[in-house]
């Protein structure tokens, strides 16, 4: 048998990779392709047992990590898949007879290491010399946690099993629930707009969002505090920071985190807010801090830590810790531009530099965060992010990035700005981390949530006593895919714990095809397929009806290799606008523009995910490569949906409707 080494097989693992999560009717095809790995991995010849091929494969993981360990002082991780050889790098080669995929991980002080062998895997890590099939047997290092070896896991392809949702959260109400969307997180009444970074502190997720108790009434807004344990359900924690208390106004967007070293003076572990305040006009920064893990802050008595130095937009300050240049750093919106800040104590902060951006409107809501592209530590670079307008590029408001460099004291971007999602309504979103995981596992993937509106049309929806909702949490990496890096997004997978039995679709050419299994409820998640057409022509369209009237149409050209949703015929694009007759754009004319985004799929397939909740649509193009949200608001009737074709014959390889289950009772 050669001896294949990771840096010679890797080539031919990535051709044979999926580049997305295949669907259930595509488990035959799963089966083809473990067996084409095994063979260019095995070069043909039989091979032992699973179990004697991961014992063999772990134990040349466990040399080269020791090996690391003596060159370089510290161990490395390692993702065949995922393009990640700093164990090759540092330790030396790791013959992967045998193996259909190989993930190891480190925090410092140890490792663990999985292998994927005859769709089986296994497990070693430093603190022992056996392999176990079974996770819960694996001794973990103290610096690895039962998260991280469950992400872990999954880099290798086993999914999480959640319980069966109860019943009565997939049937429909008792009460009719309206536009209230049954798997979103909204404010119980009132007010809801920009999230504000989560931050896990105790075995929770603490959640705050813009908040006004007194719309449509009265002005200003406060920080409403939510707890979650899978970033899911979500349980009302109410108002914790109050608005109109100091005497410098309300309460507006900012950042909280966690001081694990009390750098603030309030302690080690007290939580600390730095948000905008805004009093006749003018925008200042205010330091909140919390000593209860966040449940309710104090006045800090200097206030504010940053007085406004004459700018008209001065505002939404995100912090992050620069861990390489030991200090904190703040991003400021500044109308065109960002501004960037240093401080040793969340009090005192230095102006350093700023990234200024023409042609993208007023800049709110600033991101900044390192990722590893594919994974790869070695191509770790820092991710810019923005609230942004897209008018000028035939978009509307969402969120604009950049991958670059960062030296602690500016900015440098790598070429243009790109756009997370294509959809109307995905805005103010805020990403984070898990800090249960791995230094590497939190550079490879991250979380991220948007506020689901549009400030064009935010105060002319028809929602009853509550305005604003969430969108669902993602899961965001920074791929290649062989050329420029881009962010792609998929639905955390917890969102899988509120799915019920799938009803699956059987392939046919598209005519006029009815979903079957569209809950009452009106929550469902549908997993379309598409065969490419031979002539490259005819769209394919998931047509969205209520009382036998189309109100939403998701979609997908194959001559243009755009992905697109259309929702003219709901409630809110039928009715009479205000405006009208002013010759400007209105609010309707902006929520009627139909949103495509260039998805063009490099293989004979295009998969399409329809999140559909009673007032929204999110749809994730071939694993989330695009992404577009829009909010929907369907006339009164039955709701039905159906498959259909335009333009040329399409064939649907398959689908699937899956009911999902609603987080509040």
């Amino acid at each position: 048998m050669p001896r294949n080494i990771l840096g010679t097989v890797l080539p031919a693992l990535k051709s044979l990779a999926p580049s997305r999560r295949p669907l259930v009717w595509a488990v035959a095809a799963s089966a083809v392709l473990v067996l084409a790995v095994s063979l260019v991995l095995g070069g043909g010849n039989a091979r032992p047992g699973a179990a004697a091929a991961a014992e063999r494969v772990l134990g040349e993981v466990a040399a080269a990590q020791a090996a690391a360990k003596d060159r370089s002082g510290g161990y490395a991780s390692l993702w065949l898949k995922g393009n990640d050889s700093t164990l090759v790098e540092r330790g030396g080669d790791v013959p992967a007879e045998g193996a259909e995929d190989i993930r190891s991980i480190e925090c410092g002080t140890g490792w663990l290491a999985g292998v994927r062998t005859d769709g089986k895997v296994y497990l070693r890590s430093s603190m022992a010399g056996t392999v176990e099939e079974d996770p819960a047997k694996v001794e973990l290092p103290d610096c690895v946690s039962p998260e991280a070896r469950d992400a872990l896991l999954s880099d290798l392809g086993v999914q999480q099993s959640w319980p069966a949702p109860d019943a009565a959260r997939l049937a429909p109400p008792e009460e009719n629930p309206g536009y209230r969307p049954a798997y979103h997180l909204t404010p119980e009444q009132r007010w809801m707009n920009d999230p504000q970074r989560p931050f896990f502190l105790d075995g929770l997720w603490h959640y705050y969002y813009l908040y006004n108790a007194h719309y449509p009434e009265g002005n200003g807004t406060e920080w409403f505090h939510a707890t979650s344990t899978d970033l899911v359900h979500w349980k009302n924690e109410g108002v914790a920071i109050e608005k109109f208390r100091n005497g410098l106004g309300d309460i507006e967007t900012g950042s909280a985190v966690v001081d694990t070293e009390g750098t603030a003076g309030f302690g080690k572990g007290a939580v600390i807010a730095v948000l905008t305040q805004q009093h006749d006009g003018v925008q200042r920064q205010s330091l909140f801090y919390s000593t209860d893990n966040g449940y309710s802050f104090r006045n800090y008595d200097q206030n504010p830590v940053m007085d406004n130095p004459g700018a008209e937009h001065w505002r939404d300050p995100r912090i992050v810790r620069d861990e390489a240049n030991n200090q904190w750093l703040m991003l400021l919106a500044e109308g065109h531009k960002i501004g960037f800040y240093t401080s040793p104590d969340l009090k005192q902060w230095t102006y350093v530099s700023a990234f200024e951006r023409d042609g993208l409107g007023i800049l709110e809501c600033p991101d900044f965060f390192q990722m590893d592209v594919d994974g790869d530590p070695a191509k770790r670079t820092w991710v810019l992010a923005a609230s942004a307008n897209g008018a000028e590029e035939g978009r509307t408001t969402g969120l604009a990035y950049w991958t670059g460099a960062w030296d602690g004291k500016g900015f440098s971007p790598e070429g243009g700005h790109q756009w997370l999602d294509a959809g109307s309504d995905f805005y103010a979103a805020a990403t984070w981390d898990d800090p249960r995981l791995t230094d590497g596992q939190r550079k490879a993937s991250r979380h991220a949530i948007g506020w689901m509106n549009n400030w064009a049309y935010a105060r002319e929806l028809p929602t009853d006593g509550w305005f604003g909702e969430a969108s669902v949490v993602r899961d965001i990496r920074l791929e290649s895919d062989g050329g420029r890096p881009a962010l792609v997004s998929t639905p955390t997978p917890a969102l899988q714990s509120l799915e019920g039995e799938p009803v699956q679709v059987p392939g046919a050419t598209l005519g006029d095809i009815p979903l079957p299994g569209l809950p009452e409820s009106g929550a469902f998640k549908a997993d379309i397929e598409l065969e490419k057409p031979a002539s490259a022509a005819g769209e394919a369209r998931l047509l969205l009806q209520s009382g036998g009237r189309t109100y939403a149409t998701v979609g997908y050209d194959f001559e243009t290799g755009k992905a697109f949703v259309v929702r003219d015929g709901d409630v809110v694009a039928g009715a009479p606008d205000r405006a009208a007759g002013s010759g400007a754009r209105t609010a309707t004319d902006e929520y009627r523009q139909a949103r495509a985004v260039e998805a063009k799929s490099g293989g004979g397939t295009v998969n399409l995910t329809v999140y559909v909740d009673r007032s929204s649509l999110e749809v994730f193009v071939d694993g989330g490569r695009q992404t577009l949200t829009s909010l929907v608001f369907p006339p009164a009737g039955k709701k039905e949906a159906r498959l259909a074709a335009e333009g040329g014959p399409v064939s649907l390889k398959g689908a699937a409707v899956t009911p999902l289950a609603a987080i509040r009772q």
